[in-house]
């Protein structure tokens, strides 16, 4: 039996297909309810924003939101859990890319239309690594990294905590949008689940084989999920169109470990997933006979009608993490290593290099090359180890908790070259074929690097109930690291009960954001002909000849100020309203710059030119921006008929602005480069300024119907052609999904229903002036349409 103190915090439960926001205690209890039929201790529930051990009690002062995953897992229309999260969570947003090279193999994520490497994400409370690619195209989080979220199965989940408020001062770096937290299951018996699902238009179907076992293993709990997961390509382009236009193909196995034993005077725990995925992504499409891609992106002997090349990707991700908690007194210590790792690699199929098909051609062959060629990758390994001590004094004021820690971080980048054929230029550059594999050139030798740093921490963080009506939290943090140097954050936050059913809360802190290794050394490099001599065309990395000849100087942290001011009312048991209004500014934001030449800046061009370099790009801290908006929730349990009718509505109202900005010295008087109007939209308007859920979960004896509405807010992006042509508009739209369960028994369930039952698609565009090339952009919810599916689960 949980004993609940204070209510200020939004406890949003994930009933799938009909989300409902209950009232505080029987929000908790029905999360209980929904839990496996299974046997077992009742789990701790432990809370994202508080360090308080074993606490009895839900009430950091700051936003949470609580999503229990039993219902998603079973019942969800979606199969992982970055869609789950974008079809619950307003302030989450996660969009499917398509011709977006890399970015589309990896769903990023983000909170509060930020970047995806500006929330961090944790599991079971420790930090979880980031992935090692770089997205540089896409409508989504162009220039940053970010955490797959689909590595992790969704039945091997026990919830999900959205902390909505900058953390960098007690989670580290990350930390400015907010922080997610996954929770593991580790409770005793047995479940699985079958799922399948199609686009209506006849494409696109998803398998999935998903089981997880929770055995007693020396007294404590061992957890084992593993998860079969197919996903296959959908194509939306319109008849005559040789592209493929939709989600990638994707196979997924996944295998998850979680278990907590007792051991001497403490507990031994531990956690381990890995995950393989094969991806493959359609690139653009290239033409045949009779147009201008034949020689330079073609060979007639090969692909005399055209052809699409495939950008596949091998992904090999994996974490862990061991630790040890014991209590010295009544000092409570936790003692962990944490370890992270992320590798892509590159094979491109179904291409050519046409300058090895034109040399071949010139030689008196046929003219071919080969059909496929490794690429190269890249990987980001890191390794965190904490120590994280605690006590809570009863006899001072109401209670108070006192938190210390220290953490140790090393991080590792590796960019590995591709096989020649993928990057040469074999008949001579400017002259017939183009250098490197179509869809994707390869990695040049020129490009690798193994780069480490590492970090050191130290933090206190202080909980103190002042009064029965007064609590105040209090937190510290100084980092260093050992490319840039250090930084210190602080954060203050405070909940005041102003009477039994409504609770005012606030907050202030700093935060930050390290540059990621991957933005400090990512470099890509391939051969044009600028001005009728041969010259690179390079994403320079930081502190690398080029970058250094243009003046750029060397990248350092993001630094951020949030504040959060909010409001929780429960009238009555079944009905809670929160609305929590917010702002964040954030200084020195990395970027990725826009291309320097000699005709957008001669004076660079000609330093560049010196250096056989014709166009150049680089991450600089160039751009100040000021996100603000509005979280509302609302909700409510009542008795309708026969059978009880769950609700929820949520809401984020969210603008983030360019406030400034700043070229480096050598760049002044150049901003427009620097960052473009196109540029600068996907920063503003990546993401929907207004995304509403509604939803309504009615539970009749066996039958149980789910209905959803997710309402995305107006977006508007640039064009590659800039004024007088105008920007891309897109207008509001919302997606619906409906779903029925029957219930043949306690244990077994049957699912079937829909998503986007109406056949929402993003406005039209012109593609000349996308970033996909297609008249529907990866916006808001993707350009598929309409899904059945259908999903049968048993626990034993």
């Amino acid at each position: 039996m949980l004993k609940l103190k204070l209510i200020p915090q939004s406890v949003l439960l994930a009933l799938y297909g009909g989300a409902a926001l209950a009232a505080f205690l029987p929000a908790v209890a029905h999360a209980q309810d929904t839990a496996p039929a299974i046997t077992g201790d009742i789990q701790s529930v432990n809370v994202v924003g508080s360090r308080r051990v074993n606490a009895s009690s839900i009430d950091t002062p700051v936003p949470v939101d609580f999503i229990p995953m039993t219902k998603a897992a079973e019942q969800g229309g979606s199969f992982d859990l970055a869609q789950t999260l974008t079809n619950i969570s307003p302030s989450f947003n996660s969009t499917r890319q398509t011709g977006a090279d890399g970015a589309d193999l990896v769903d990023s994520a983000a909170l509060r239309g930020l970047g995806s490497d500006q929330t961090l994400v944790l599991v079971n409370g420790k930090r979880r690594h980031t992935v090692a690619l770089v997205n540089l195209f896409g409508a989504r989080n162009r220039g940053n990294t970010g955490t797959d979220m689909n590595a992790i199965p969704l039945l091997a989940i026990r919830n999900v905590q959205v902390l909505r408020d900058g953390a960098a001062a007690q989670y580290g770096s990350d930390a400015i949008a907010g922080v997610i937290n996954i929770e593991l299951k580790k409770n005793l018996g047995c479940e699985s689940v079958l799922g399948y699902g199609q686009y209506t238009e006849g494409d696109g179907e998803n398998w999935l084989a998903s089981a997880y076992c929770g055995v007693a293993v020396g007294g404590g709990v061992l957890g084992i999920t593993g998860e079969y997961l197919d996903r296959g390509r959908s194509n939306r382009s319109e008849p005559g169109n040789p592209r493929i236009i939709g989600d990638t193909k994707a196979e997924n196995q996944t295998l998850y470990l979680n278990g907590e034993f007792p051991t001497g005077p403490g507990k031994l725990y531990f956690t381990a997933g890995a995950q393989k995925r094969d991806a493959s992504s359609a690139a653009f499409a290239r033409e045949g006979l009779g147009s201008e891609d034949i020689p330079s992106r073609n060979s007639a002997a090969m692909y005399p009608n055209g052809f699409v090349p495939f950008i596949d990707g091998d992904v090999d991700d994996r974490w862990g993490t061991v630790g040890y908690r014991w209590a010295v007194g009544e000092w409570n210590a936790d003692l962990s290593q944490t370890y992270g790792y992320n590798r892509l690699m590159y094979n491109i199929n179904n291409t050519l290099n046409a300058s090895i098909a034109n040399l071949d051609l010139l030689n008196g062959g046929q003219g071919v090359s080969a059909r496929s060629f490794d690429a190269g990758g890249f990987s980001f390994r890191q390794a965190t180890t904490n120590l994280d001590i605690s006590r809570f004094y009863g006899d001072v004021l109401k209670g108070m908790n006192v938190a210390f820690g220290l953490e140790h971080r090393r991080e590792n980048y590796q960019i590995f070259a591709g096989e020649a054929g993928s990057y040469i230029d074999a008949d001579g550059v400017g002259f017939g074929g183009n250098a490197g594999s179509q869809g994707f050139p390869g990695f040049q030798p020129g490009d690798q690097t193994d780069s480490d740093r590492h970090s050191n921490a130290a933090y206190v963080d202080i909980e103190t109930d002042v009064t029965d009506k007064f609590k105040l939290q209090t937190a510290l943090r100084h980092e260093r690291y050992s490319d840039f140097g250090s930084t210190t954050t602080g954060k203050l936050a405070g909940a005041y009960r102003l009477n039994p059913t409504m609770l005012l809360r606030g907050s202030a802190s700093t935060g930050f954001r390290a540059p990621s290794l991957q933005q400090v050394f990512f470099s890509s490099t391939f051969t044009d002909f600028v001005s009728g001599q041969p010259l690179d065309v390079v994403l320079a990395p930081n502190g690398g000849r080029v970058a250094n000849a243009a003046g750029i100087p060397q990248l350092k942290d993001e630094e951020s100020k949030s504040y959060t001011l909010g409001l929780t009312w429960s009238p009555t048991q079944s009905t809670s309203v929160t609305a929590d209004l917010y702002r964040i500014d954030i200084d020195d934001r990395i970027v990725l710059s826009g291309r320097f030449d000699a005709d957008n800046y001669p004076a660079l061009g000609a330093t560049l030119q010196a250096l056989g370099v014709g166009q150049a790009q680089f991450f600089v801290n160039s751009v100040d921006t000021k996100t603000q908006g509005l979280d509302l929730t609302v909700s409510n349990r009542t008795s309708l008929g026969t059978g009880r009718l769950n609700t929820f509505f949520a809401m984020n109202f969210g603008k983030t602005e360019v406030k400034r900005v700043k070229a480096p010295a050598a760049l002044a008087g150049f901003e427009d480069v620097l960052l473009s109007e196109r540029e600068r939209l996907f920063i503003e308007e990546g993401a929907p300024r207004r995304k509403a859920t509604l939803g309504l979960d009615y539970i009749d004896g066996r039958l149980e119907t789910s209905v959803r509405l997710i309402h995305f807010g107006p977006q508007t992006l640039g064009t590659f052609s800039g004024p007088p042509v105008p920007n891309q508009h897109y207008e509001a739209k919302t997606s619906a999904d409906l779903s029925f369960t029957w219930s043949f028994t306690e244990k077994t369930k049957l699912t079937v229903g829909g998503t986007n039952i109406f056949n929402a698609k993003p406005t039209t565009q012109d593609p000349n002036e996308t970033d996909n090339g297609f008249k529907y952009e990866s916006v808001q919810f993707g350009l598929n349409g309409t899904a059945a599916f259908a999903r049968l689960s048993h626990k034993f």
